[in-house]
């Protein structure tokens, strides 16, 4: 089975990476068949409703996912269009859309959605109607220079709810806190799953331990500052997230009576950061030595620092392996690095 992913274009090799650690965190195995100019295909072997169910919840740089249903080209398209067979993939209404990856200023879409509407029209006779509103069934497709990719929409990731979850708009607010979807993205890097121990030492107004908590996490916040721990809070129980411990503490000295699955932090950094006096350099290599027996063997962490701050300087001799790094462009003085460190 090839699964087909129209990716966010905010980032260049973040969207498909959440994927993949997606799937790896369930132990899913797959193989690269395509990446490039925001479509990823995958072969998978698993069960498909349980991968799109999992995907379909947890990703946040996906628009869309498809299933493969044939590949054709301009030569061959009516034939296999006709000859395929609809009405065990259309039971009822359906639209038909068409993406062209690249750009051909000749290209028209929308002729090539009315051709092959029409033609699937024509094969199911009565049996099927032609829906552009609300269909039943989506049939996206997709062109690849001389290559088309028939398919089947499985899901349209909403991006309600990292608009509705936005720092403002949640009970209490600080400035400079991540946005939802790097927070989730960020969690998804980390290969949590459902019953996951994750911690954030540097909570801040919660908002990776919400997106943690969405996914079925247990969550741990800590801070440094008392009235970020009660924000916390506030923002879980808003976000009805009530497996959680969140506690006042310092991260360069942590002191849990357990280990967690996974660490998920943006340490404070620029003037709007709380760092109690202490420069912020300090602050990360001593978090990055106190966590080494916090987290479990084999477990990951995934980290936000600012460019200027050597991440590979400050994970050497320690027990974590730089693994992946995705840079994201915030303004023309700071570039963030979302680090992924596995613990050896």
């Amino acid at each position: 089975m090839e699964i087909i992913f129209i990716l966010s274009g905010e980032h260049e090799t973040l969207p498909k990476a959440e994927i993949t650690a997606c799937l790896e965190a369930k132990n899913i195995s797959f193989n690269v068949k395509y990446h490039n100019e925001g479509i990823l295909i995958l072969e998978i072997q698993d069960d498909e409703s349980d991968i799109i169910n999992i995907l379909g919840k947890r990703i946040a740089y996906t628009h869309e996912i498809c299933k493969l249903l044939f590949k054709t080209d301009n030569a061959n398209l009516h034939k296999n269009i006709e000859e395929y067979s609809w009405k065990n993939t259309i039971p009822n209404d359906y639209a038909v859309r068409v993406k062209r990856v690249g750009f051909d200023k000749d290209f028209n879409s929308q002729a090539m959605e009315i051709e092959i509407g029409g033609i699937i029209k024509r094969v199911l006779g009565d049996n099927a109607k032609v829906n552009l509103e609300n269909p039943e069934t989506f049939i996206r497709t997709i062109v690849l220079d001389d290559r088309i990719l028939i398919s089947e929409r499985l899901v349209k990731r909403s991006k309600k709810h990292f608009y509705d979850i936005k720092p403002h708009k949640r009970p209490f607010f600080y400035p400079g806190s991540m946005s939802p979807k790097l927070a989730r993205g960020m969690n998804n890097l980390a290969r949590i799953k459902e019953g996951s121990i994750v911690l954030d030492p540097f909570c801040g107004t919660g908002g990776i331990l919400i997106e943690a908590g969405i996914i079925g996490a247990k969550v741990v916040g800590i801070d440094i500052d008392e009235k970020m721990v009660s924000g916390t809070k506030k923002n879980l129980e808003y976000c009805n997230i009530h497996d959680y411990e969140v506690f006042q503490g310092d991260a360069r000295n942590i002191e849990l009576p357990y280990k967690v699955d996974a660490i998920v932090t943006d340490p404070p950094y620029g003037i709007s950061a709380s760092t109690a006096g202490v420069e912020s350099r300090q602050i990360y290599k001593e978090f990055i030595l106190s966590i080494q027996e916090i987290l479990k063997d084999d477990g990951y962490i995934c980290m936000a620092t600012p460019h200027y701050l050597d991440i590979h300087e400050l994970a050497s001799h320690t027990k974590f392996k730089i693994i992946e790094q995705y840079h994201i462009r915030m303004h023309k003085s700071l570039t963030r690095v979302i680090s992924v460190l596995k613990k050896n």
